[in-house]
């Protein structure tokens, strides 16, 4: 079910909003996930922490650690190193506090509402005071983060639960690149089943490789490492595709090659061209490296990126596109780099 907001609220004032049908399946717990967030999601693991760990009203964050440097951009947790009782929450320091950061994944009781509840009437009685408020609207507007956990830091009622498993956010086109790489690791692991496997008369597969079913590919083709093919996807014959994700419908020609990029439904590649990107992957030799938020423009320019098809564009033979954007409908008629095709 999906609930709007009538304007934006928060991450806190948000749930506050709809508490009641929140609530109106009687849940003793639920759990509360921030969209631009990718990971094995140990939801399970979170729910057996917090039986071991304080009592049935307690609340847990998911955390898991980031270098030093990258750790400003997160919320920054401090917790007891024996019970994970969460002492101290800062969200984005200035200065460094804590390697643990908050990943946007929470295991509430209806008692949070008591807390979001307390720092509402607080709001409003604030904007009472203020003469120039334009009243309740102000009030409802909360953030978790900065407003609730800050305050229930040392409480007893917050503890954080660490995952060693991966976890990335999502706030760049290009990080969904680093994403399906994640999953795609993960069900090699777990799935291995769903992963395509070199087979006698099959394209030739180099890592991890998801193939829709009803994807045709020709037997010379190359996929991978970290390529996901979508439904009724052609492939011809000798194209290169890897790390990239080509969604349902589009068709790569003879000889193309594909690199870092994301290939939009419907979309069509001609003979011999070239379509790249540029990818913006944490540091490999950090194991605790987050991927960096990047602005879609740096100095006035566009900053070099994986290459966006969006749906149903056409790229004639022999061209190359590189780091660009290409905006749904376009059909191209030469080479492109550095650019947002409207």
């Amino acid at each position: 079910r999906y609930l709007q907001e009538y304007a934006a609220l928060g991450t806190g004032g948000g749930i506050y909003h709809f508490r009641d049908q929140i609530l109106s399946g009687g849940a003793e717990a639920f759990f509360v996930l921030n969209a631009d967030v990718c990971s094995e999601f140990p939801l399970q693991e979170m729910l057996e922490f917090r039986q071991r760990h304080g009592d049935v009203h307690s609340f847990v964050i998911l955390g898991t650690t980031a270098n030093r440097t990258q750790a400003l951009n997160y919320g920054c947790i401090v917790a007891n190193a024996d019970t994970q009782e969460v002492q101290h929450y800062v969200e984005k320091p200035s200065t460094f506090v804590s390697e643990i950061i908050n990943c946007g994944i929470y295991l509430f009781t209806p008692d949070i509402f008591q807390h979001i509840g307390e720092v509402f009437q607080r709001n409003q009685q604030e904007l009472l005071l203020e003469e120039s408020s334009n009243g309740w609207q102000r009030a409802e507007v909360i953030r978790l983060e900065q407003d609730v956990f800050t305050a229930l830091a040392g409480s007893g009622k917050l503890y954080v639960y660490k995952t060693d498993s991966f976890w990335s956010q999502i706030k760049s086109a290009g990080s969904a690149i680093y994403a399906s790489r994640l999953y795609l690791n993960q069900y090699s692991k777990s799935h291995p089943e769903r992963l395509a496997q070199n087979k006698p008369g099959g394209p030739i597969i180099r890592g991890n490789v998801y193939i829709h079913p009803t994807a045709s590919i020709d037997s010379t083709a190359v996929l991978g490492p970290n390529v996901s093919i979508g439904e009724g996807v052609t492939v011809g014959a000798g194209v290169r595709v890897r790390e990239s994700i080509v969604l349902h419908g589009a068709s790569l020609h003879d000889h193309t090659c594909v690199l870092n990029t994301i290939v939009g439904w419907d979309s069509t590649i001609g003979r011999w061209a070239r379509v790249e990107g540029t990818p913006s992957d944490p540091n490999p030799n950090d194991p605790y490296a987050k991927i960096d938020s990047e602005t879609l423009f740096r100095d006035g320019r566009l900053t070099p990126s994986i290459t966006i098809l969006g749906c149903s564009v056409t790229i004639p033979a022999e061209v190359v596109i590189l780091n660009s954007i290409v905006l749904p409908h376009k059909e191209l008629s030469r080479s492109y780099k550095n650019q947002i095709i409207l």
